[in-house]
């Protein structure tokens, strides 16, 4: 596009007086389609309903290069979620959105840890596939991954793919949430799963309930999950709504839009800045040898009966 061209009003929403029925009245995100990359996906539950697709990122011994490094591929995957964790963002995402279109890349194990290049297979994969949102609850500490996340994130932005990303629940560089082009989520502690808030000061940007969420648990039951991996299923659906409603809107004006549904606006000057997110304890691995962790979500207890804490998305144990 060259200046001076003519802009469809459609694509923006900065002209426009933006609340939330504005942004999203009427619309439950149909015909939006949402992929959660996690550890997976257990579609037989009631709560999620059928998904698009369910898919799984395999190590190939020897790669397309014919370089002798091993290779990465998409596959159709039929083990479900043997960690939980995916399926609770999936709900989260339903319960907000309830006709979006769910496709599921599982990239994480039962110790909720994974390979780095396994990432970014599923990233390109989903951008490539052009779902219109990215689920992550998750991100890499690995540094040798930064350049490359980041090129999948600026692609992402600029073919109207918003990648939702999780905060660091503890004071920590990791990736992609970091990024400008992508939406970063922390968590905040009101119960108001409608409640958004803008933070003032980046890189995170938006706040989403993430404290005591209720999810039902693989093989049934329910559990009580908090951190920022389970605020940003909320934010993931809310985006899902306003591209239900103006599909045509690119991420930039996505974040405009979420900015101006903040509930946590005031006129008063001087007031201290918007809460951090919430650092919850993490959950030790289970005994035994660390799983490969180049990205990871910190551990989901598999007990249902009282509320625990979950970390988002982390190098919990080293490689």
């Amino acid at each position: 596009m060259n200046a001076g061209e003519l802009v469809d009003r459609s694509s923006v929403a900065a002209s426009t007086a933006v609340d939330r029925e504005w942004a999203w009245g009427g619309s439950r995100g149909a015909e939006v389609r949402v992929c959660v990359i996690d550890s997976g996906v257990a579609p037989e539950l009631p709560e999620i309903g059928p998904l698009e697709g369910s898919y799984t990122v395999e190590r190939v011994e020897q790669g397309a290069a014919g370089d002798g490094r091993p290779g990465y591929r998409i596959a159709p995957d039929d083990q479900g979620d043997a960690a939980g964790h995916g399926t609770a963002c999936a709900a989260i995402i339903r319960r907000i959105a309830p006709d979006v279109g769910l496709t599921s890349v599982r990239i994480l194990g039962p110790r909720l840890a994974g390979d780095g290049n396994a990432l970014l297979t599923a990233l390109r994969w989903a951008v490539a596939e052009r779902f219109q949102v990215v689920n992550l609850s998750l991100s890499s500490r690995k540094g040798e991954f930064k350049a490359a996340l980041h090129d999948i994130a600026d692609e992402a932005y600029f073919n109207r793919v918003a990648i939702v990303a999780s905060a660091h629940n503890s004071p920590v560089r990791s990736y992609p949430w970091i990024f400008p082009s992508v939406i970063s989520v922390g968590s905040h502690e009101v119960a108001d799963a409608e409640r958004i808030e803008v933070s003032p000061q980046p890189p995170v940007e938006f706040f989403a309930a993430g404290v005591g969420i209720e999810v039902p648990w693989v093989g049934g039951g329910r559990s009580f999950l908090s951190g920022n991996s389970f605020a940003t299923p909320h934010v993931t659906g809310f985006v899902a709504r306003i591209l239900g409603k103006h599909p045509r809107l690119p991420v930039s004006e996505v974040k405009h839009v979420l900015a101006a549904l903040s509930d946590n606006f005031s006129d008063v000057p001087g007031l201290p800045r918007a809460r951090t997110p919430v650092t919850a304890a993490a959950v030790p691995y289970p005994p035994g040898r660390p799983a490969r962790s180049d990205v990871s979500a910190a551990p989901v207890p598999s007990t249902t009966s009282t509320p625990s804490a979950e970390g988002a998305g982390h190098d919990e144990s080293g490689v």
